[in-house]
């Protein structure tokens, strides 16, 4: 009942909430309000100008506003006579144009979504500036004069009726000088730089008049220095090579001498000789290039214009979800119960005493959900025995479910772990704010929870590369799903990944619809792009199977080995779109209860999923299968072999444990998110981040309010046995797409079933017969084995007269 009330609580809040100024507007209300703040300051900004032109003559048209015989002089009639008046004659004077483009700068920054703490500052300095200068230019101005307008007028009034004209003018100077000082930082040493570079330039200006009128001595000066060169020039320059040659000769006695610093200097000389002549020659090394192929050459200019390929860019606007969307908890954080800690210590000692078990040491860490006790056994103890005792430990502590690690994996101690009486919530907010998941660069990162030592668990499923979940219902499944969904919506941009779900149950992934266009994958014809219909399963993931081997011949025409190598290829502009390259987007199948579909399609199913977890992981596409009856059925060998990361909930049996992680230990878990994952070595146990539905919406309402794509991202077409098309010559049983094919071959003078593929986005089987179709056509040659079929159809005017020929 506690829970229904928190929950009603939130909703009402949520519904106060809702008439806040956080508002967020879409992109047509941001299109719409800026326009019209635009055009208001524009229009603002005319009757203004007008006023200085028309104001005078329109003053007698202003008491009778209502009157349409009325017809005054203001560029903007009536309301720009009004507005005029009373912003320039009634206001602040001329500098009331100032509110004209804070109006106009406010459309600006609502249309182009900018930060409006800056448009904030804009309207606080220039209201605090309109009012400084109406009462700086009021000063000079009489009762008539329109510089300040009637509010610096009677300011300036009241200010000289008490403090006189020179304190005005202080006070104002106070104000610009604290404007200064607070606007733009400006300090003492700031004028004293100022005043510093100025009294610099005018001693240069002194300098260059004193050059000015000093002409003659500087050329008597530049006589002097050119006869002395010209002197230089006939004088004989063979005495310095004099010097060198007989010094070269004197080398010898001079190193008979003891004058060792005569020696020490020529042999520094030769020296530098030698270092002079080996970086010559490692200069005329370095000249030797490679070869840079035209490509390169293409790609690097590319990027020097434009700069790296960026794949955000259409979406350049979107921003990930802020952290307040999540549900920050109060009992949250691990808390020590030093009594219940005392308690287990004694009666796990006490137990394994009265089989005869010594204990040398034993040390307890505190987990979330969990407390493992580390015990060393004395010497000769066999660690079977302590093993044996699994239940009869259990019984002394009274607990729901033990579980004994016996060893741990790269310690020598065995582990118990005991379930806490009381249990920490461990929140989505705490693990996506960690460290560990913020500043990860894994290409799909997945916080899953916080392990026994309280550590944030983050996993890269494009490490895994497949995962399976399983675990009885209502064990936390669905949060698990829903975790994995969070983490990635929070760290990738939707133009890096792509999911496809389907969801038998037709209610554990619905929220998801939101993101449709954001980041969702969809078959080309169908309406909804979350899967609930377990014949339109099949055709998803033959599509699926399409786009892996659209995806590998893509790489193999790059020379790429992965999905990494081919993207950053693709960014560096060194792959023709032309050419059918693409950027390519992660895709993430998640199945929310495979039992269902194997119960209903069985192989249909069952081998395409095993055909993309056997080859999909280098092109990017991976598997995130969930169900409720881990029977050897369901998760057959197949299967198993492919999903190394396997996630086990609390389930009911060892044999289902067993089914799932090829060993036990999840029929000891205590259920509410407690799980288990190995990726094929050593099992970790991790309390699941609980993330509630109510935050979901949250995130995917965020979402779904941002701009997005057209439409969802579209898989190639899949048509079925029962849907294809007839091979008959009969040109009413031919493909919809078999005039659009007969142009791309035509155009291309390249018959082959690999094009239509890569240009229609069809599977194998469709393009191949649209191939079949062409020759009966007599638009492709025959068969030729692995060549590509001659074009007999020279042009598109060829095509439409045999084509037009046909119909006739």
């Amino acid at each position: 009942m506690a829970k229904k009330k928190t929950k009603t609580t939130s909703k009402k809040t949520k519904s106060i909430k809702a008439p806040s100024f956080n508002f967020k507007l879409t992109s047509q209300q941001k299109l719409v309000v800026g326009s019209l703040f635009i055009i208001l300051g524009l229009l603002l900004f005319i009757s203004l100008l007008s006023f200085f032109f028309t104001g005078k003559a329109d003053q007698s048209t202003l008491t009778e506003f209502a009157s349409r015989n009325v017809k005054p002089q203001n560029w903007l009639s009536k309301t720009g006579a009004w507005l005029s008046d009373f912003f320039i004659q009634r206001g602040f004077g001329i500098s009331s144009f100032i509110f004209s483009g804070l109006i106009f700068l406010s459309g600006v920054y609502v249309l182009l979504s900018l930060k409006k703490e800056k448009l904030r500052k804009h309207w606080f300095w220039g209201t605090l500036i309109i009012i400084w200068l109406s009462i700086f230019f009021g000063f000079f101005a009489d009762k008539n004069d329109l510089l300040g307008g009637v509010i610096g007028f009677e300011i300036n009034s009241f200010l000289q009726d008490y403090i006189g004209k020179v304190g005005t003018i202080l006070l104002l100077l106070f104000g610009l000088i604290t404007y200064l000082a607070i606007r733009f930082e400006m300090t003492v040493e700031t004028f004293k730089n100022i005043f510093k570079k100025a009294k610099k330039g005018i001693n240069e200006e002194i300098d260059d008049i004193k050059e000015e009128f000093t002409p003659i001595d500087n050329d008597l000066t530049a006589e002097a220095e050119e006869i002395k060169a010209a002197h230089q020039v006939n004088t004989p320059k063979e005495e310095p090579v004099v010097v060198k040659q007989e010094l070269k000769p004197e080398i010898k006695p001079k190193t008979k001498t003891t004058n060792t610093t005569d020696d020490f200097k020529i042999e520094v000389a030769k020296e530098e000789e030698e270092v002079v002549e080996e970086e010559a020659l490692a200069i005329e090394v370095e000249k030797v290039a490679e070869e840079i192929s035209e490509t390169d050459n293409l790609s690097n200019k590319l990027v020097e214009d434009f700069g790296l390929f960026d794949p955000t860019l259409e979406l350049g606007n979107y921003q990930f979800p802020p952290l307040d969307l999540l549900k920050k908890y109060n009992n949250e954080g691990i808390s020590i119960n030093q009594e219940e800690l005392e308690e287990n210590k004694n009666r796990i000692v006490e137990t394994l005493n009265n089989y005869k078990i010594g204990i040398a040491s034993i040390k307890a860490t505190i987990g979330p959900t969990v407390t493992l006790y580390e015990i060393v056994p004395e010497a000769g103890v066999r660690i079977s025995k302590i093993k044996n005792l699994e239940d009869d430990i259990a019984l002394s502590l009274s607990a729901l479910g033990i579980r004994i690690i016996a060893p741990i994996p790269g310690k020598g101690t065995i582990g118990i772990e005991v379930p806490n009486k009381s249990s920490t919530i461990v929140s989505m907010r705490s693990v996506i704010a960690s460290q560990k998941f913020q500043k990860s660069e894994m290409q799909l990162p997945i916080a899953f929870g916080k392990t026994i030592s309280n550590e944030t668990f983050v996993v890269d499923l494009a490490k895994m590369p497949h995962m399976l979940m399983a675990g009885a219902t209502g064990q936390g499944k669905s949060v698990g799903l829903n975790a994995v969904l969070t983490s990635l919506l929070y760290k990738k941009h939707p133009a890096e990944v792509k999911f496809v779900l389907v969801d038998p149950k037709k209610v554990e992934l619905t929220l998801f619809n939101k993101i449709e266009r954001h980041y969702l994958a969809k078959l080309p014809d169908e309406a909804e792009a979350i899967i609930t219909d377990n014949t339109k399963v099949i055709n998803t993931l033959n599509s699926l199977c399409i786009e892996m081997d659209n995806r590998y011949e893509m790489l193999k025409n790059a020379l790429c080995r992965n999905i990494v190598e081919y993207n950053n290829k693709f960014k560096a502009r060194k792959l023709n779109p032309n050419d059918g390259h693409a950027f390519l987007p992660y895709i993430v199948l998640v199945v929310d209860e495979f039992a269902d579909l194997i119960m209903t399609a069985g192989k249909e199913v069952e081998t395409p999923v095993a055909r993309l977890a056997q080859l999909a992981r280098a092109i990017g596409i991976h598997l995130i299968i969930a169900t409720q009856r881990p029977s050897v059925n369901v998760i057959t060998g197949i299967i198993k072999a492919n999903f190394p990361a396997r996630i086990a909930f609390r389930v009911t049996s060892k044999i289902d444990s067993r089914t799932i992680l090829d060993g036990s230990g999840a029929d000891q878990l205590i259920g509410r998110g407690d799980m288990l994952y190995t990726q094929g070595n050593d099992l970790v146990r991790i309390q699941c981040a609980f993330v509630d539905t109510p935050e979901v919406e949250k995130i995917v309402d965020f979402i779904g309010a941002q701009k997005a794509y057209p439409e969802a991202h579209l898989l190639p077409e899949y048509v079925g046995e029962e849907s294809g098309t007839s091979l008959d010559i009969d040109i009413s049983d031919r493909d919809k797409l078999f005039r659009e094919a007969a142009e791309i071959i035509v155009t291309a003078q390249q018959g082959s079933a690999s094009l239509l593929q890569r240009k229609l986005k069809l599977g194998y089987n469709r393009a191949g017969r649209l191939i079949d179709q062409l020759e009966a056509a007599g638009i492709v040659g025959g068969f030729e084995g692995s060549k590509a079929r001659q074009v007999l159809v020279p042009d598109l005017v060829a095509l439409d007269q045999l084509l037009a020929n046909e119909s006739i």
